[in-house]
């Protein structure tokens, strides 16, 4: 699979995502990723016009905290939960 740079901003979170966020691990990720770089894209899916997001909910967290605009990304086809 080929990642590819998408815009955060246009990365929907769904909710019961958002509750497993643990501000901790955000802030060891965010550290990490400056020293260190992304390793790892995140997984979204298409949906309703958007991207939804499948996994990677701290890495995300952790690149919008740094004030990055874009972040490498997996499309993956899956089903809606």
């Amino acid at each position: 699979m080929e990642s590819v740079s998408l815009k955060i901003a246009e990365i929907y979170v769904p909710a019961k995502r958002k509750r497993t966020l643990k501000a901790e691990t955000v802030e060891a990720l965010a550290e990490s990723i400056m020293e260190e770089g992304l390793k790892m894209p995140i997984s979204v899916r298409q949906g309703n016009g958007r991207y939804v997001l499948q996994e990677g909910l701290h890495r995300l967290e952790a690149c919008r905290a740094l004030g990055e605009e874009t972040i490498d990304s997996i499309i993956v086809r899956a089903r809606q939960h």
